[in-house]
């Protein structure tokens, strides 16, 4: 590893070189001081650090904590004529801190195979799908297991924890990288949220490997995007940023991603079920505690299986498949990984001691996941009554409401509401609110914010030969209230407390 301290000069240096440099008070004497931190938490600040202030929720009392801490410098987007300190001031402090992080650690992910998936429904169990291949094949070669970034766990060699945010903001990304290069793990997955990709987290990445997967109407709002085109743009600037685009040719929009995706990486390949795709799955069935398919490319055609039911889930494993196909992890190791492959809190099924009752607990949260999880358990479980735990997040999404809403008044017999990371927002006020959806379609439904009681009465309500789709937080262990993340059993949890009593 190269040294990460450089003269205070050298950062003001690339910021005015990509031209993002508007002011500095940097005298001669102040151009040699050496970094040796950055940070935009000032409660990571110590002797040393370059501080960036950014977010909507910043303070300038963050800054004066900084400065008190021993920051040598701040950058921002204004200058705080308060303080008589070295500044940098920028007109755009997002994507500053990309070229910032890229310097400070030496554009570190140049040093490990990295892969990057986006996409509406499927980031989550298919970048596991990967790390099972991965550590497949790793474990052969007696070297360390890869790295993983999702919206569930982290792990980069150094740390592992559960996640709460998709895609980490750029500095911390960048010292998940440097951990993972520093434990010599030599493949590190991650989703790549429309966020990450809309303010610069990932701005100049480049990915050996970037994989789209698919697109639905999501995540429109004040705060997020502001109409689905600005979602969609955001979603394909992975495909600008990658040297192999992995690209599903059944989604919709597949000519405009496909076009971006010819247009910027070295290489394409195609998954789906289509004949044309360059990695074409068939002849699917369904077993007691597995799916089988067949794939096929220019270089095999295989039989694969995986434990996790949903048939929406040979799509994710079709896209593993590919992105495997593209760094030439041999097939033997493709094939046992997905196996092998368990995703935690994502299709698991569990089913009542005394009768033939059904819980699925799922992180399904959106249309698209909604209605793959509702078409594949309809499938699945023919005739069989239907309902549903759900909530949606606060302040945030705010189509899904509706989306969630209708969809479950449409194909559920009974819909429990209940709390799902509300945060700041009055849990009834989001219920009611997804209510008037699911009355719309005629639907049946019950409001009850907490969330074990809302299992509990799902669970002892259900008939006997029912289905009980529990969605949204799988197996996380955190709900969002205010402004913390306050500790609490998981879906799992609460559902096998009540149905295994069942």
């Amino acid at each position: 590893m190269t040294d990460k301290f450089h003269a205070l000069k050298k950062y003001r240096d690339i910021l005015a070189e990509m031209n993002l440099l508007t002011d500095d008070n940097l005298s001669a004497g102040m151009l040699p001081i050496t970094v040796k931190s950055i940070s935009c938490d000032s409660r990571d600040v110590t002797d040393g650090t370059l501080f960036v202030c950014k977010g909507v929720g910043f303070k300038e009392e963050f800054l004066r904590t900084s400065l008190e801490a021993g920051a040598c410098c701040y950058i921002s987007e204004q200058k705080y004529e308060e303080y008589d300190v070295p500044y940098i001031i920028v007109r755009d402090v997002r994507n500053a801190m990309t070229y910032i992080a890229s310097l400070y650690y030496n554009d570190v992910w140049k040093n490990i195979n990295l892969v990057g998936i986006t996409g509406t429904k499927g980031k989550s169990t298919t970048t596991y799908f990967q790390k099972y291949i991965f550590d497949d094949f790793l474990n052969a070669g007696n070297r360390p297991k890869s790295a993983v970034i999702s919206s569930i766990d982290t792990y980069d060699g150094v740390v592992e924890f559960e996640s709460h945010i998709t895609t980490p903001e750029t500095f911390d990304l960048y010292k998940h990288f440097d951990n993972a290069v520093s434990s010599n793990i030599n493949y590190l997955t991650m989703e790549v949220s429309s966020q990450a990709l809309k303010y610069d987290r990932t701005l100049g990445i480049t990915f050996d490997v970037g994989c789209y997967l698919n697109i639905g109407i999501d995540h429109i709002s004040d705060i997020e995007h502001s109409d689905f085109e600005d979602y969609f743009s955001a979603k394909l600037k992975l495909l600008e940023q990658c040297n192999t685009a992995v690209v599903n040719v059944d989604c919709e929009y597949a000519q405009r991603v496909l076009n971006v995706a010819r247009k910027n990486a070295k290489n394409v390949i195609t998954f789906g079920t289509s004949k044309n795709a360059d990695v074409r799955g068939y002849d699917v069935r369904i077993t007691e505690d597995q799916l089988i398919f067949r794939a096929c490319c220019e270089d095999f055609d295989e039989e694969f299986s995986i434990g996790l039911h949903g048939l929406f889930n040979v799509q994710n494993a079709l896209t593993a498949i590919s992105i495997s196909h593209a760094l030439n992890i041999p097939v033997e190791f493709i094939k046992s990984g997905l196996k092998k492959a368990r995703v935690s809190g994502r299709m698991e099924i569990f089913r009542a001691k005394n009768c033939e009752l059904f819980a699925i607990v799922d992180y399904a949260h959106n249309k698209m996941s909604f209605e793959a999880l509702f078409e594949s358990t309809r499938k699945q479980y023919p005739g069989r009554p239907i309902s549903i735990v759900f909530g949606c997040p606060g302040y945030k999404a705010l189509g899904r409401r509706r989306e969630l809403g209708e969809i479950a008044g449409k194909y559920a017999e009974m819909s429990y509401i209940t709390e799902e990371d509300a945060g700041a927002e009055p849990v009834m006020q989001i219920s009611e609110e997804i209510a008037s959806h699911i009355r719309e379609q005629g639907g049946k439904y019950e409001i009850i914010e907490d969330r074990r009681e809302a299992i509990k009465a799902a669970v002892q309500n259900a008939p006997d030969n029912g289905i009980i789709l529990i969605t949204g937080k799988g197996r996380e262990t955190r709900q969002k209230r205010g402004k913390e993340y306050i500790e609490t059993p998981s879906d799992v949890d609460f559902t096998e407390e009540f149905l295994y009593s069942r």
